[in-house]
């Protein structure tokens, strides 16, 4: 297990509703052959993105089921069993190593939060030996749970008290911690970028490896920026990142995970709507985002 390493763009798949809003499984392997066809690396499943919270315990051990029959040896599967129940994740980590995941990924509780940083180690411990054999990747979001403990500190840590801990789920805005964290875990653990509007800031400070909604519709121009890093040519990787700014703008503008399905639409991957609370986007919301995406070239941009 030592040896598992997660590298690269991994997507964090939108949860595919009908238009009745029940789970739509028929539509994954069509998700996951897009993915792959994008060159990301793998798909970290029912996070966020993939709306997590508005499903309910049995849908997600059938999301999780499907995604495993549709990902194949392309892409490795990270599911993600976080949940306000210590409990319940326990349930859903056994699950995701009794499938064959190739890893989980845990968030933190979010109503009754870990008051210190032991408690969320020993809430991540006990996750994670639900599941002993599959590698475990704590999940770092503090805007969405207001968990917001240094990542530098925790990770020696987890690294103490979790055999199975290969990393973190970076996703937060604070790029001294993420470089510290960087540091701290050297070549032993991934420590997996999560906010896509930062990634080059993320390269320069050793980021290999990253989870992201946008990866879903956009991964050829993150791969292409990635790639102008990596050989020097900095102003490219610079105006590349402008564009990936500009088209995450109208997702900060009106409400995220909408706006994103509506991306993945016009990409040609339906996964229909969003589930309540969250509202459809006004038609004519969506006819102008397409013609703002046209406008900056965004199209051309993804089919290169």
């Amino acid at each position: 297990m030592k040896d598992f390493r997660l590298s690269g763009l991994i997507a964090a798949p939108f949860t595919p509703f009908n238009a009745d809003l029940r789970l739509n499984l028929a539509a994954v392997p069509k998700i996951a052959s897009h993915l792959v066809r994008q060159g990301v690396k793998g798909a970290f499943i029912a996070g966020t993105t993939g709306e997590w919270c508005s499903l309910t315990e049995e849908e997600r051990l059938s999301l999780a089921v499907a995604w495993r029959k549709a990902a194949g040896p392309e892409l490795k599967l990270i599911v993600h069993v976080g949940h306000t129940s210590v409990a319940s994740s326990e349930a859903l980590a056994a699950h995701a190593e009794k499938i064959g995941a190739d890893a989980i990924g845990y968030l933190a509780p979010t109503f009754f939060r870990p008051p210190t940083l032991e408690a969320l180690v020993d809430c991540c411990r006990r996750v994670a030996g639900a599941a002993p054999k599959t590698p475990f990747y704590y999940y770092h979001m503090p805007d969405m749970t207001a968990v917001d403990f240094r990542m530098a500190d925790f990770l020696p840590l987890a690294k103490a008290a979790i055999p199975t801990f290969r990393g973190i789920k970076f996703t937060h805005g604070d790029l001294m911690d993420f470089g510290l964290t960087v540091q701290a875990a050297g070549s032993d653990y991934d420590i997996l970028f999560g906010r896509d509007e930062y990634l080059l800031s993320a390269l320069v400070l050793g980021a290999k490896g990253a989870v992201g909604s946008t990866y879903n519709y956009s991964a050829k121009i993150y791969l292409r920026m990635m790639e102008a890093f990596e050989a020097h040519r900095l102003e490219e990787a610079r105006l590349s990142q402008v564009l990936i700014q500009k088209t995450i703008l109208p997702l900060v503008r009106h409400g995220g995970l909408t706006v994103g399905k509506t991306f993945m639409a016009l990409a040609g991957v339906d996964c229909g709507p969003a589930r309540p609370p969250l509202s459809p986007l006004a038609p004519k919301l969506v006819s102008s985002l397409k013609k703002d995406l046209e406008a900056i070239g965004f199209f051309e941009a993804v089919r290169c």
